[in-house]
Protein backbone atom coordinates (compact mmCIF):
# COMPACT_ATOMS: atom_id res chain seq x y z
CA UNK A 1 0.00 0.00 0.00
CA UNK A 2 1.17 3.41 -0.75
CA UNK A 3 1.27 6.32 1.48
CA UNK A 4 0.48 10.13 1.19
CA UNK A 5 3.89 10.55 -0.39
CA UNK A 6 3.48 7.75 -2.69
CA UNK A 7 6.06 5.42 -1.32
CA UNK A 8 5.35 1.68 -1.01
CA UNK A 9 5.18 0.76 2.74
CA UNK A 10 4.55 -2.86 3.90
CA UNK A 11 2.36 -3.38 6.83
CA UNK A 12 1.94 -6.37 8.56
CA UNK A 13 -1.90 -7.62 8.95
CA UNK A 14 -1.80 -7.51 12.84
CA UNK A 15 -0.35 -3.74 13.94
CA UNK A 16 0.92 -4.37 17.26
CA UNK A 17 3.50 -1.90 18.51
CA UNK A 18 3.32 1.92 16.54
CA UNK A 19 5.47 4.74 17.21
CA UNK A 20 4.26 8.15 16.19
CA UNK A 21 6.55 10.81 15.26
CA UNK A 22 3.81 13.66 15.43
CA UNK A 23 1.80 14.84 18.30
CA UNK A 24 -1.82 15.09 16.58
CA UNK A 25 -1.32 11.72 15.03
CA UNK A 26 -0.31 10.32 18.55
CA UNK A 27 -3.32 11.64 19.81
CA UNK A 28 -5.15 10.28 16.98
CA UNK A 29 -3.64 7.16 17.99
CA UNK A 30 -4.26 7.13 21.50
CA UNK A 31 -7.75 7.86 21.20
CA UNK A 32 -8.58 4.62 18.22
CA UNK A 33 -5.91 1.90 19.60
CA UNK A 34 -4.12 3.16 22.49
CA UNK A 35 -2.75 -0.41 23.13
CA UNK A 36 -0.70 -0.31 20.52
CA UNK A 37 0.96 2.89 21.15
CA UNK A 38 4.89 2.33 22.62
CA UNK A 39 6.54 5.45 21.45
CA UNK A 40 5.99 9.02 21.09
CA UNK A 41 8.41 12.72 20.00
CA UNK A 42 8.80 15.09 23.34
CA UNK A 43 6.35 17.08 21.84
CA UNK A 44 3.63 14.83 21.74
CA UNK A 45 1.34 16.06 24.90
CA UNK A 46 -1.92 14.68 24.10
CA UNK A 47 -3.86 12.79 25.93
CA UNK A 48 -1.83 13.93 29.11
CA UNK A 49 -0.30 11.57 31.33
CA UNK A 50 0.30 9.63 27.92
CA UNK A 51 2.57 6.77 29.31
CA UNK A 52 5.20 5.21 26.53
CA UNK A 53 8.67 5.06 25.46
CA UNK A 54 10.03 9.35 24.53
CA UNK A 55 12.30 9.08 21.08
CA UNK A 56 13.18 13.30 21.20
CA UNK A 57 11.38 15.42 18.67
CA UNK A 58 9.91 15.37 15.62
CA UNK A 59 13.32 16.90 13.82
CA UNK A 60 16.17 15.18 15.60
CA UNK A 61 14.10 11.54 16.61
CA UNK A 62 16.11 8.99 18.18
CA UNK A 63 16.46 6.55 15.73
CA UNK A 64 18.36 3.78 17.61
CA UNK A 65 15.70 4.04 20.58
CA UNK A 66 13.00 3.80 17.96
CA UNK A 67 14.34 0.58 16.14
CA UNK A 68 15.23 -0.70 19.91
CA UNK A 69 10.93 -0.72 20.17
CA UNK A 70 10.41 -2.37 17.43
CA UNK A 71 7.71 -1.14 15.70
CA UNK A 72 5.32 -2.46 13.12
CA UNK A 73 4.94 0.98 12.04
CA UNK A 74 5.91 4.01 12.19
CA UNK A 75 4.15 7.29 12.27
CA UNK A 76 5.48 10.62 10.51
CA UNK A 77 4.26 13.82 8.36
CA UNK A 78 5.68 15.12 5.36
CA UNK A 79 6.08 18.66 6.99
CA UNK A 80 7.10 17.69 10.69
CA UNK A 81 10.00 15.31 9.96
CA UNK A 82 12.65 15.61 8.22
CA UNK A 83 13.50 13.09 4.79
CA UNK A 84 16.79 12.04 5.95
CA UNK A 85 14.80 10.75 9.10
CA UNK A 86 12.43 8.84 7.67
CA UNK A 87 14.71 7.08 4.93
CA UNK A 88 17.28 6.38 7.58
CA UNK A 89 14.48 3.85 9.40
CA UNK A 90 13.46 2.55 6.13
CA UNK A 91 16.75 1.74 5.15
CA UNK A 92 17.06 -0.03 8.88
CA UNK A 93 13.73 -2.52 7.91
CA UNK A 94 11.32 0.15 9.99
CA UNK A 95 8.06 0.50 7.90
CA UNK A 96 7.54 4.30 7.82
CA UNK A 97 3.53 5.55 7.28
CA UNK A 98 3.97 9.36 6.01
CA UNK A 99 1.22 11.66 6.24
CA UNK A 100 0.51 14.91 3.92
CA UNK A 101 -1.90 17.12 5.04
CA UNK A 102 -2.56 20.46 3.89
CA UNK A 103 -6.27 20.77 4.29
CA UNK A 104 -9.05 19.76 6.34
CA UNK A 105 -10.33 17.55 3.79
CA UNK A 106 -6.53 16.02 2.81
CA UNK A 107 -7.27 15.36 6.98
CA UNK A 108 -9.84 13.07 7.03
CA UNK A 109 -8.83 11.42 3.87
CA UNK A 110 -5.31 10.51 5.24
CA UNK A 111 -6.44 9.20 8.67
CA UNK A 112 -8.99 7.37 7.47
CA UNK A 113 -6.45 5.66 5.17
CA UNK A 114 -3.46 5.46 7.82
CA UNK A 115 -6.11 3.76 10.82
CA UNK A 116 -7.23 1.19 7.96
CA UNK A 117 -4.32 0.92 6.12
CA UNK A 118 -0.87 1.34 8.59
CA UNK A 119 -2.39 1.02 12.18
CA UNK A 120 -5.18 -2.19 10.78
CA UNK A 121 -7.27 -1.13 12.49
CA UNK A 122 -11.41 0.35 12.16
CA UNK A 123 -12.20 4.00 11.51
CA UNK A 124 -12.36 5.60 15.00
CA UNK A 125 -15.75 7.07 15.80
CA UNK A 126 -14.36 10.23 16.86
CA UNK A 127 -13.42 11.08 13.24
CA UNK A 128 -16.91 10.81 12.04
CA UNK A 129 -17.77 13.40 14.31
CA UNK A 130 -14.99 15.37 13.19
CA UNK A 131 -16.33 15.51 9.58
CA UNK A 132 -19.63 16.00 10.72
CA UNK A 133 -18.71 19.04 12.84
CA UNK A 134 -17.03 20.55 9.87
CA UNK A 135 -19.79 20.01 6.92
CA UNK A 136 -21.92 23.56 7.64
CA UNK A 137 -20.54 25.97 5.62
CA UNK A 138 -19.96 29.19 7.48
CA UNK A 139 -22.49 32.31 6.73
CA UNK A 140 -22.11 35.73 7.10
CA UNK A 141 -19.62 37.94 5.89
CA UNK A 142 -16.29 36.96 5.23
CA UNK A 143 -13.17 38.54 7.09
CA UNK A 144 -9.20 38.58 6.67
CA UNK A 145 -6.56 37.78 8.74
CA UNK A 146 -2.81 37.35 9.20
CA UNK A 147 -1.56 34.36 11.78
CA UNK A 148 1.75 35.26 13.00
CA UNK A 149 3.52 31.91 13.84
CA UNK A 150 6.66 33.39 15.47
CA UNK A 151 8.40 36.47 16.35
CA UNK A 152 12.09 37.67 16.06
CA UNK A 153 11.85 37.15 13.14
CA UNK A 154 7.87 37.41 12.45
CA UNK A 155 6.77 34.66 10.61
CA UNK A 156 3.08 34.40 9.26
CA UNK A 157 1.22 31.01 7.81
CA UNK A 158 1.67 31.63 4.07
CA UNK A 159 0.38 29.79 0.96
CA UNK A 160 -1.14 25.51 1.07
CA UNK A 161 -1.08 25.47 4.62
CA UNK A 162 -3.97 23.29 7.17
CA UNK A 163 -3.78 25.87 9.54
CA UNK A 164 -5.05 28.06 6.19
CA UNK A 165 -7.65 25.63 5.35
CA UNK A 166 -9.19 25.78 8.89
CA UNK A 167 -9.62 29.43 9.23
CA UNK A 168 -11.39 29.94 5.40
CA UNK A 169 -13.82 26.91 6.13
CA UNK A 170 -14.21 29.69 9.38
CA UNK A 171 -15.16 32.65 7.03
CA UNK A 172 -11.68 34.07 7.74
CA UNK A 173 -8.59 34.72 4.72
CA UNK A 174 -5.22 34.63 5.45
CA UNK A 175 -3.94 37.59 3.79
CA UNK A 176 -0.86 35.65 2.97
CA UNK A 177 -2.35 32.75 1.36
CA UNK A 178 -0.80 34.00 -2.16
CA UNK A 179 2.33 34.19 -0.88
CA UNK A 180 5.09 31.77 -2.89
CA UNK A 181 6.04 30.76 0.62
CA UNK A 182 4.27 28.50 2.92
CA UNK A 183 5.75 30.00 6.13
CA UNK A 184 7.73 34.28 5.00
CA UNK A 185 9.41 36.15 6.90
CA UNK A 186 7.42 39.66 6.99
CA UNK A 187 8.74 42.51 8.55
CA UNK A 188 6.05 43.41 11.15
CA UNK A 189 5.58 47.13 9.53
CA UNK A 190 3.97 45.22 6.95
CA UNK A 191 1.79 43.45 8.80
CA UNK A 192 0.25 46.32 10.40
CA UNK A 193 0.28 47.63 7.12
CA UNK A 194 -2.20 45.14 5.87
CA UNK A 195 -4.94 46.23 8.07
CA UNK A 196 -6.98 42.64 8.62
CA UNK A 197 -9.81 42.42 10.44
CA UNK A 198 -8.15 39.93 12.60
CA UNK A 199 -4.30 39.29 13.81
CA UNK A 200 -5.40 35.82 14.66
CA UNK A 201 -1.72 34.48 17.44
CA UNK A 202 -1.83 30.87 18.46
CA UNK A 203 -0.06 29.52 21.41
CA UNK A 204 2.35 27.37 19.37
CA UNK A 205 5.05 27.18 17.97
CA UNK A 206 5.31 30.38 19.36
CA UNK A 207 3.81 30.64 22.93
CA UNK A 208 1.97 34.02 22.07
CA UNK A 209 -0.29 35.35 24.77
CA UNK A 210 -2.02 38.23 26.09
CA UNK A 211 1.13 39.61 27.52
CA UNK A 212 3.33 38.93 24.38
CA UNK A 213 1.85 39.91 20.81
CA UNK A 214 -1.30 41.82 20.89
CA UNK A 215 0.92 44.43 21.92
CA UNK A 216 2.81 44.45 18.54
CA UNK A 217 -0.63 45.51 16.53
CA UNK A 218 -1.62 48.37 18.19
CA UNK A 219 -5.47 49.22 16.73
CA UNK A 220 -5.76 45.43 15.01
CA UNK A 221 -8.15 42.86 16.60
CA UNK A 222 -5.96 40.32 17.79
CA UNK A 223 -7.93 36.70 18.88
CA UNK A 224 -5.64 34.17 21.07
CA UNK A 225 -6.11 30.89 20.20
CA UNK A 226 -5.10 27.28 20.71
CA UNK A 227 -2.59 26.20 18.27
CA UNK A 228 -3.96 22.83 18.93
CA UNK A 229 -7.32 23.54 17.73
CA UNK A 230 -5.81 25.62 14.56
CA UNK A 231 -3.04 23.07 13.40
CA UNK A 232 -3.92 19.44 14.49
CA UNK A 233 -5.46 16.89 12.94
CA UNK A 234 -7.06 14.60 15.52
CA UNK A 235 -9.79 14.26 18.00
CA UNK A 236 -9.52 18.10 18.58
CA UNK A 237 -11.27 18.40 15.30
CA UNK A 238 -14.31 17.20 16.90
CA UNK A 239 -14.73 20.33 18.91
CA UNK A 240 -12.23 22.83 17.14
CA UNK A 241 -15.13 24.67 15.05
CA UNK A 242 -16.99 25.86 18.11
CA UNK A 243 -14.34 26.77 19.80
CA UNK A 244 -12.56 28.57 17.45
CA UNK A 245 -15.14 30.41 16.50
CA UNK A 246 -15.55 31.31 19.83
CA UNK A 247 -11.98 32.45 20.53
CA UNK A 248 -11.85 34.51 16.50
CA UNK A 249 -15.53 36.19 17.73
Amino acid sequence: MEDDTGARVEIPQTVRRIVSLVPSLTESVAATVPEALVGATDWCTHPAGLDVARVRGTKNPDLDAIRKLRPDVVLANAEENRPPDIEALRAAGVAVWVTRIETLDDAFASLDRMFAYACRSDRPGWLDAAERAWRTPEEGPRRTAIVPIWRRPWMVVGRDTFTGDVLRRLGVDNLYAGHAERYPKIPLTELNERRPDLVVLPDEPYAFSGADGPEAFPGLTCALVSGRLLTWYGPSLVEAPSLLRRALG
